[in-house]
């Protein structure tokens, strides 16, 4: 007969739980996976197929019962670490989403509006045009796998323990956040630059023919023109969500090997 202490219960326990909060948590959050299209019990059954493939290879604080007040700062401490994580990274779709509005304004297509599944708001049809290419572009570049990368090595940079993010990193993280309008408008910048020169010019056609109706002439004109812009912006798009998410896994790396 096997004779199972509560200790040994206790270790086995919190050997695939802690790693499951921090895996979940971050997972919630994160792009692709946190999407509202994806069901609760979907992301779950993943979360917990990745921690029973991490586990063993994670080293739990044997020193903290699963069952005490220690316990609940550590789940407390692996939740927000994840949560961070997954935080991090969702920044920079929402960038995309945002210079994707920015643009629709300046060229009249503001007016053109649905439903987002992925946040259950009402945005413009640009943005969540911009959303699915670099969703796509993020999946065909493996950045799924690169996020769960991220989280296996957060466990060997930040162990499982009552030390987390500290107050260097919720600053870091803070800060970070500032990526979501400094982003969205490196990503629009080419096509607002487009967009004014093209206002400009009907703002001196104005003054040259005042006569002229430009709402009936000048409405078409930017929206083909805006088109046009967004057509071969495309690539530069692409190319600074690909920077961002550099920077979105760098500073992940550098929240998890912040110890403060």
């Amino acid at each position: 007969m096997i004779n199972v202490s509560a200790a040994q219960l206790s270790l086995w326990i919190s050997t695939y739980f802690w790693p499951f909060v921090r895996i979940a948590a971050c997972l919630m959050l994160a792009p692709v996976f946190g999407s509202k299209l994806i069901p609760h019990r979907v992301r779950l059954v993943v979360a917990g197929a990745l921690t029973v493939l991490l586990a063993p290879l994670i080293a739990v604080p044997a020193k903290v019962e699963l069952f005490s007040g220690g316990s609940l700062v550590v789940t407390l401490q692996e939740m927000l670490i994840g949560a961070a994580m997954g935080f991090t990274l969702q920044i920079i779709f929402d960038a995309v989403e945002m210079a994707g509005q920015l643009l629709a304004n300046s060229m009249g297509l503001s007016f053109a509006m649905s439903v987002d599944p992925l946040h259950g708001t009402s945005t413009p049809v640009l943005g969540q045009f911009y959303t699915i290419m670099v969703t796509l572009t993020f999946l065909a570049l493996n950045g799924h796998l690169l996020l769960i990368e991220s989280i296996t090595q957060s466990f060997s940079l930040l162990p499982i323990g009552m030390t987390g993010l500290g107050h260097d990193g919720l600053w870091m993280l803070v800060n970070f956040g500032g990526t979501l309008f400094s982003g969205a408008l490196m990503l629009a910048l080419p096509g607002l630059a487009a967009m004014l020169i093209v206002n400009f010019g009907f703002g001196v056609m104005s003054r040259a023919a005042p006569t002229m109706n430009l709402f009936a002439v000048g409405f078409p004109a930017a929206l083909a023109l805006g088109l046009i812009v967004i057509l071969l912006g495309l690539s530069s798009v692409q190319s600074g969500f690909m920077h961002l998410v550099d920077a979105a896994m760098m500073m992940i790396t550098s929240l998890v090997s912040n110890q403060g």
